[in-house]
């Protein structure tokens, strides 16, 4: 599909986050179960050509018994937790803001382990063309930035970037984000279809390997190391399936201590066979370019400040109402058996030969 006819504006974005709580109360868990009632089989989504941490944990033998079941690839991640609130699948993934704004809607939903985020090899850049005047936050006016949805966390890092850089509200919504499929943004950038677009993680390095391009800012330079996004799944799902819940985060932070102490050309290698071994016709070369998954708390621990900044954010824009979430209900560590800030990691020695 060409990029133009994948751009898509604000007034055409159509919320994954605005379910009613009839819609949300009627998700159900219908993964495989074993004798006992326990599922053992969780349903995802995934994204093409890249592999996420559940199915790196998997392939490492951290989830036991319990087994990943795809059902196709998310087009973001707003719609892939929207998936999980209504049961379409047992756990999702997104940006936290939108974790937060989904649970503020009457989700019955729960934070359970982050899996990405930014640090100085993991981040997500704003850029332009090599060439072009755009130098500062007030040039951005009656400006096209292309990401990959609204209201998460691309929209995030230009809303905190444009405040920073005294823009007022009225100011602020001259700015014109726009949604554009991941794998067309840079393209759509060098046809100068945008005058803006946030590149991250491998298409990011693939785009910067290319050359022509220069970023505006980064979210790394904005917020420092944090981690950014969470997998969600709902309350009745960790009420039925306590174990399967423990299996698959626990799993998740091993995988990501794993990649973490592991040297980088032998995680690659690891992912660039997943990809060929699931069968999806996808491209693996992209994956040379992965570094980090970003994640900044041992093995994907939530801490209270990865979602109070997100609250904060959704207040001020007038999306929820001061005091309607707190963030302790948000989420839980319970399932994490590395959550403890001195809990045990899994050893680097475990983790180099990835059993």
């Amino acid at each position: 599909m060409a990029p133009t006819a994948s751009i898509s504006t604000r007034r055409q974005f159509l919320s994954l986050l605005g379910l009613s709580a009839v819609a949300v109360s009627c998700g159900t868990a219908t993964g495989a179960t074993s004798g006992g009632g326990r599922t053992t089989t969780l349903r995802y989504q995934g994204w093409a050509g890249q592999v996420i941490l559940p199915e790196l944990a998997e392939d490492l033998g951290y989830l036991g018994d319990v087994k990943l079941r795809w059902t196709g690839d998310t087009i973001s991640g707003p719609q892939d937790i929207q998936s999980a609130a209504t049961g379409q699948v047992d756990f999702g993934g997104a940006f936290n803001g939108a974790a937060v704004k989904l649970a503020a809607n009457g989700a019955p939903i729960k934070a359970v382990v982050s899996y990405y985020g930014s640090d100085a090899y993991a981040y997500n850049g704003f850029y332009v063309l090599k060439d072009s005047p755009l130098r500062s936050a007030r040039d951005l006016i009656g400006k096209k930035v292309g990401m990959n949805t609204l209201g998460a966390h691309a929209e995030a890092m230009l809303d905190i970037y444009l405040q920073r850089g005294g823009l007022s509200r009225a100011e602020i919504g001259r700015v014109e984000p726009l949604v554009v499929p991941p794998v067309n943004t840079e393209q759509a950038l060098r046809q100068k279809q945008l005058d803006v677009a946030v590149l991250g993680g491998v298409l990011r390095d693939k785009a910067l390997a290319t050359g022509g391009i220069r970023p505006l800012f980064t979210d790394y330079q904005l917020l420092g190391s944090f981690s950014a996004g969470t997998y969600v799944m709902t309350d009745r799902f960790l009420r039925q399936n306590p174990d399967t819940a423990r299996t698959f985060v626990t799993g998740v932070g091993r995988a990501i201590e794993w990649a973490r102490t592991t040297d980088r050309e032998d995680v690659i290698a690891r992912m660039t066979d997943i990809v060929r071994k699931r069968g999806r016709d996808e491209d693996p070369a992209p994956l040379k370019y992965w570094r980090s998954f970003g994640v900044a708390e041992t093995a994907g621990r939530i801490t209270d400040k990865e979602l109070q900044l997100w609250v904060d954010w959704l207040v001020e824009r007038g999306d929820i109402k001061k005091g309607q979430v707190k963030v302790a209900d948000l989420y839980t560590n319970a399932f994490n058996a590395y959550a403890a800030p001195h809990a045990a990691s899994p050893s680097p020695s475990s983790s180099k030969n990835g059993s």
